[in-house]
């Protein structure tokens, strides 16, 4: 399983390849679960927690970096299981109480087209069993219980509610605002709002994080997302040429 570790201690397990990539955070005896995959995966997700040995029985937060199913299928099953707190955009509580969250317009022709299909479908097939929240992110939050050095920022773009993780100033845990599928491109193929999703990546580059863990794909390193961020922010008119 793979495994970061930054220079104070914080453990990010890389804990489930499915429907998203999923991940745990540990530090001492807090244990902190990022996205859940989807409903399919859940018994694979149990397995490989399991495997951890965790020093402390129970998940005590549950992130999610935004509520589109294959991220959060799984949520209300974790939260009856662990009696752990959820934490969601602001943006995201209406949603989570009905169980659908609206899935992404496509950033391509092709996915535009896949993204309108998907729309006409709707709940029956993007729909999750529904929850609510505990704790909510509007701009940012700090997970201070502890001593815990993990921050919560908006970053929206792929969707209205998305949040990243940001562990000891270090590691970024970025949900599908940016995917490691494409070599040398950050770039996903579904997103609402493309301006805000390059904004949210300048936001991204405003901490000291080195390493970005994205939804989907591969580790993302700093260079590639600077790259891409100059890049496209030149494209579209957010930074000077």
């Amino acid at each position: 399983m793979r495994k970061w570790i930054t220079r104070n201690g914080y453990e990010v397990y890389f804990v489930l390849r499915g429907g998203c990539n999923c991940y745990l955070v540990r530090k001492d005896d807090i244990n902190i679960l990022v996205d859940t995959g989807s409903s399919k995966y859940f018994n694979k997700l149990q397995e490989n927690l399991r495997s951890l040995k965790l020093q402390h029985s129970e998940i005590d937060y549950l992130i999610l970096t935004h509520t589109h199913y294959d991220h959060c299928e799984n949520a209300a099953k974790i939260k009856e299981q662990e009696n752990c707190r959820i934490i969601i955009s602001e943006f995201d509580k209406d949603s989570t109480e009905k169980g659908y969250t609206l899935i992404p317009g496509g950033a391509f022709l092709v996915t535009d087209m896949l993204s309108r299909a998907g729309k006409q479908i709707g709940k029956t097939m993007f729909g999750y069993p529904p929850f609510k929240a505990d704790i909510f992110v509007h701009n940012s939050l700090d997970l201070d219980e502890k001593g815990l050095q993990i921050k919560l920022i908006r970053t929206a773009g792929h969707s209205v509610g998305s949040i990243s993780v940001i562990v000891d100033n270090e590691i970024a845990i970025t949900g599908d605002e940016m995917i490691g599928m494409f070599k040398n491109s950050v770039f996903p193929p579904f997103t609402d709002n493309i301006v805000e999703m390059v904004k949210s990546w300048g936001r991204l580059l405003d901490t000291s994080c080195e390493v970005f863990l994205p939804g989907h794909g591969k580790e993302i390193k700093r260079s590639l997302l600077k790259s891409e961020y100059e890049k496209y922010g030149r494209k579209y008119k957010i930074i000077a040429d």
